[in-house]
């Protein structure tokens, strides 16, 4: 009888590890296959997000010829970007996405400093969108002014905030309101 009850105690510690076992490696799967959703980002929407963030720091520093050039190498990456390693829905996102972005990154192109700003706006509504689904290898800041035009975000790899949309007339106007990771 006391060999039994070692065995049946046996049997029932091996079946809790080996479920416990099963239950690592279903949580490591997970987590490995989450970790591969966010690394879809890759060269040409990581080089959008640079030209991106030149184009706010030029404005950051009320620098409108700056923008204007940072605008025209924006739209050229939006433009390289290449679509194929998504799903058929987010391949159509995207395309509407980077229509838009492009047209209001032309639109800074040739524009004074004020209405680069309006446009910067929106163009920062898509470039976010578009990290939604394509994912980014650094951790950016969604940051926002309650004063700009009702309210206003951007992005920024910086926690500190740098405001784009007043440069040197606010500049710390506004506060972290997300991070992305």
């Amino acid at each position: 009888m006391k060999n039994l009850k070692m065995s049946i105690a046996a049997m029932l510690l091996l079946t809790v590890s080996f479920t416990n076992a099963q239950e690592k490696e279903k949580m490591n799967h997970n987590h490995n296959h989450d970790k591969m959703m966010n690394m879809k980002s890759d060269a040409k929407s990581e080089a959008i997000l640079s030209d991106y963030f030149n184009l706010k720091d030029a404005l950051v520093t009320d620098d409108s010829k700056k923008a204007a050039e940072a605008g025209t190498k924006l739209a050229a990456s939006l433009k390289a970007f290449d679509k194929s390693n998504y799903t058929a829905e987010e391949q159509k996102e995207l395309t509407d996405i980077i229509e838009d972005a492009t047209e209001h990154a032309e639109h800074i192109v040739k524009s004074g400093i004020g209405h680069q700003r309006e446009h910067f706006k929106t163009l920062t509504k898509d470039i976010t969108d578009m990290v939604a689904i394509t994912g980014t290898k650094n951790k950016l800041y969604e940051q926002f002014c309650p004063m700009y035009d009702k309210g206003s975000a951007w992005l920024s790899t910086k926690e500190e905030v740098r405001n784009p949309y007043y440069g040197s007339r606010m500049l710390k106007c506004g506060k972290v309101q997300k991070t992305i990771q």
